[in-house]
């Protein structure tokens, strides 16, 4: 299933000015996986070195947190 990202103006300097993304997946997880595939410079925008999602990060799904669990998030 298709799904799409939006991406915060703050991270769009890893995406090379990209405001959306189209991506797959069945969870928040694998399509942020998918995001870091295509650019992989915005891992470490997202992730700390223990692979958790920094804590300013801030998931929506259609407009609702995703708090907590985001990256388990069906979608």
């Amino acid at each position: 299933m298709g799904i799409k990202l939006n991406i915060h103006k703050t991270h769009r300097q890893y995406t090379n000015g990209l405001e959306t993304i189209d991506t797959e997946g069945t969870t928040v997880g694998d399509c942020l996986e998918m995001l870091i595939e295509l650019f992989p410079r915005i891992k470490g925008a997202l992730f700390d070195r223990n692979g958790r999602l920094k804590k300013q990060i801030d998931i929506y799904l259609n407009s609702e947190s995703a708090y907590p669990d985001e990256l388990k998030k069906k979608v």
